[in-house]
């Protein structure tokens, strides 16, 4: 536990200024965590010899997320782009004598995909207008409910909730985040609309605080289970080692590519 505390506070200290001053700092930010979750992405499928191509990988994850910050309008040929490269590629290893090709080139695109399409939402919700703020009430609903779920599931979780996928999770520690979540959401909403220099005045009320706290908290654990398929699949048990006591880059954003997508739509669609 402190292993993690310490690693946390570590993260906090490199992470909110950037996710403050926003910019440049913030895609360098979110680019390592997405690049590298990407490399421990082909790493674990290179475990059990399967070979996604990484620097297909990598590199489109790359490229995706540069554009989705940088220039909006150009994501969708950057992906498509690589996509084709990445069929283009693994044709050519079927030549070479590579028989399970076309298994690489479906798991080269799903990380090209899900990391680095579905990641930049991460990008994108900072981009949000007033996203510091929006960031700042999603991301900490996700921390809620890993924190509710973990405290709680750890003492008191009695029923299994995927015991193949993640035998440590439970029902009891899924319900206790989504309390939790629920709770912070309220409470965000409230500091963010009705207190201090409510930077979010008018666009959000408690009520939709908890709403959107019990949405995210309800989908985003899924994050965090598919990671563990992925893992499970492979015979690793965490992504890496790199973060002490938490595993890797697809470790820490496993939920949050979830909850970026999740609160980001709930914003377009239902609040700006």
């Amino acid at each position: 536990m402190l292993k993690r505390t310490l690693t946390a506070l570590a993260l906090a200290a490199v992470g909110l200024p950037a996710i403050i001053y926003g910019g440049i700092f913030y895609f360098l930010l979110m680019g390592i965590f997405l690049v590298g979750g990407a490399w421990e992405y082909a790493r674990l499928y290179r475990a059990v010899q399967y070979e996604p191509n990484e620097i297909v990988t990598v590199g489109g994850v790359l490229v995706i997320a540069t554009a989705r910050f940088f220039f909006a309008e150009y994501a969708i040929f950057a992906t498509v782009v690589f996509v084709l490269l990445a069929m283009t590629v693994h044709i050519i290893e079927y030549e070479r004598g590579r028989d399970q090709a076309a298994l690489d080139f479906s798991i080269t695109v799903t990380g090209i995909v899900y990391i680095g399409w579905l990641g930049s939402y991460l990008l994108d919700l900072r981009n949000l207008s007033n996203g510091v703020w929006w960031f700042m009430f999603i991301l900490p609903l996700v921390w809620a409910t890993d924190t509710g779920a973990y405290s709680i599931g750890a003492v008191y979780g009695k029923h299994k909730m995927a015991p193949r996928l993640s035998p440590k999770k439970s029902w009891e520690g899924y319900l206790a985040g989504i309390f939790t979540a629920i709770y912070a959401g309220v409470l965000l909403a409230y500091a963010f609309s009705a207190l201090g220099p409510q930077p979010l005045n008018g666009l959000i009320d408690p009520l939709q605080g908890a709403l959107i706290g019990f949405f995210i908290s309800a989908i985003a654990p899924l994050g965090d289970l598919g990671e563990s398929m992925l893992k499970r699949q492979s015979g690793l048990k965490d992504s890496s080692n790199i973060f002490p006591g938490h595993g890797g880059f697809l470790d820490r954003i496993d939920s949050w590519i979830w909850g970026s997508v999740i609160g980001y739509f709930i914003i377009q669609f239902f609040i700006l």
